[in-house]
């Protein structure tokens, strides 16, 4: 697997535009006025089951959706130390956004965290990944994006990380934490793409963007408030 590496910077030279009529519109009608159409994740539980804290610098590998909103979660997150969007799932050879989206790969659009798990533990980011990040109970889709691309799902580097990601959603399931059943798909990771250099740390180089408007800054103001203790103290 590729290691996460922040990549040269460069301003996307396209991207497909999410956006409907509505969703101008809701842009339309303020930033503010949106976050109050936005479903609110339920409290969510610690894991009950955790990876090793001890060791070196280890990797997590999550899909939820575009991946320019879930990047720009983790890289707020202490102990984290890199997070690069790309592709896992599928073949070397389909790895590029053109292919991805489509939907014609067995890719989904993922972020590598890199991470110390002395500072934050793999449960933690499992937590924030479910209480967060997405919604783990919608197939194939979140919200406006539709397509396997987007499928909620978690590629375990370890056998250690697999298990912690199996148990939490047995537990999330029988807690009832949320009103559907959790489809997230748990597979070992074979193998992880680094995304184009105008996917990389795209929220941060690109508030302005129309997706990130609607989509991205209500969820990560959301996460800041939701999991304001595991914060990096330079925000």
């Amino acid at each position: 697997m590729s290691s996460p590496n922040v990549l040269s910077r460069s301003l996307p030279s396209s991207r497909l535009l999410r956006l409907g009529g509505l969703s101008l519109l809701l842009l339309a009608l303020g930033w503010g006025l949106w976050q109050g159409f936005t479903p609110r994740h339920p409290a969510i539980p610690d894991p009950l089951v955790d990876a090793p804290s001890a060791g070196t610098e280890q990797i997590a590998v999550f899909s939820g959706g575009c991946f320019w909103g879930l990047e720009a979660i983790f890289e707020e997150v202490a102990g984290v130390s890199q997070v690069q969007t790309g592709y896992s799932g599928g073949e070397a050879e389909t790895a590029n956004y053109s292919r991805v989206s489509s939907g014609a790969t067995d890719h989904a659009e993922s972020i590598a965290i890199a991470y110390d798990p002395r500072r934050v533990s793999y449960g933690q980011l499992l937590k924030i990944f479910f209480g967060a990040g997405h919604d783990p109970t919608q197939v194939n889709r979140q919200g406006a994006d539709v397509g396997r691309q987007y499928r909620s799902a978690i590629f375990a580097a370890t056998p250690e990380q697999k298990r912690a990601a199996q148990a939490y959603i047995q537990q999330l399931q029988e807690e009832s934490v949320f009103q559907r059943p959790v489809v997230t798909e748990v597979n070992d990771l074979q193998d992880f793409y680094p995304a184009e250099d105008y996917h990389q740390d795209f929220v941060r180089r690109n508030p302005a963007h129309p997706y990130v408007l609607v989509h991205d800054l209500p969820k990560l103001q959301r996460f800041r408030q939701q999991f304001a203790s595991l914060l990096k103290s330079d925000g």
